[in-house]
This record gives C-alpha cells, sequence and structure tokens, in this order.
C-alpha cells in the first residue's frame, strides 16, 4: 500500500464548479485568508516512508504533528516578521501564515516509532514499516 495524501484537492482548490464559482464571487483575488500550501515531497523504501515538507524560516515549535483514525496531519504557522526599521519592501514572494496537509499512514507503518526532525528549512517525518507478518495459510477445497 502506498502512502497517499489524503485529500487531493486542497481547500484553496474548489472541487467542483459551482464551488469554484462561490469562491471567484466571494472571495477577493488577494489571498486574504493567510494560508499557503507547502510543498510535499514522499519516498519509500523497503524500510521507511519520508515525508519532506519544505518549510524554511520556522521554528521546532512551530509545527503540530497528530496522527487520528490513521490520518497524519502536518500543520503549523510562519509569521511574518514584523520588524521593518527602515526597510521598504519591493517584492514578498515567501508565503506566510498558517498551513495543513494530511496523509493517509497505510497499515504496515509502526506509528510507535515514527520521528520528525526540522533541519534547514526541512521538516523530515520518517514513518519507520513494521515487520511484515508472513501468514503461510493452505486453503482446503471442500
Amino acid at each position: 500500500m502506498k502512502l497517499v495524501r489524503y485529500n487531493q484537492f486542497e481547500p484553496a482548490y474548489p472541487s467542483t464548479f459551482g464551488s469554484l464559482l462561490d469562491k471567484f464571487f466571494n472571495e477577493s483575488f488577494v489571498q486574504n485568508s493567510k494560508q499557503f500550501t507547502p510543498a510535499v515531497d514522499i519516498s519509500e523504501d523497503e524500510k521507511q516512508y519520508e515525508i519532506h515538507v519544505s518549510v524554511p524560516g520556522m521554528k521546532k515549535s512551530d509545527f503540530q504533528l497528530d496522527l487520528t483514525e490513521g490520518r497524519l496531519t502536518i500543520s503549523g504557522e510562519r509569521k511574518m516578521e514584523e520588524k521593518k526599521e527602515g526597510k521598504n519592501f519591493h517584492s514578498v514572494e515567501t508565503h506566510f501564515g498558517s498551513f495543513s496537509r494530511s496523509f493517509y499512514v497505510p497499515e504496515t507503518v509502526n506509528i510507535d516509532n515514527i520521528s520528525a526532525a526540522y533541519e534547514d528549512g526541512l521538516l523530515k517525518v520518517v514513518l519507520p514499516k513494521s515487520e511484515k507478518k508472513v501468514n503461510n495459510l493452505k486453503i482446503e477445497v471442500k
């Protein structure tokens, strides 16, 4: 079983044409919700799954990881620096605000040994696979 995104359509992207029209007419073109969606890379080998979330400029304490009913949710908030002290910004392309990403966790993951580390702007979540239980069973045809 593969580790897949929980919701392919993020809240920022309408899933139906009607919700697209609602979003178009009811929301500003400028993103006022102060939310963003960080880039995520997912890899797998024979021992574990790895989720890499690209969120530079944050602290370890800014993240929340929650595993509920087989769904891993990674969330947090990146706050814009309020110190301006004579600076005039001509361009701000860095995303600020809150984010949340969710993923289904396969049954083969050993949830007691999930770990996370934040280094160099990358949150790395390691989901080790549990030992495969091979049940050899012969079924008699009657």
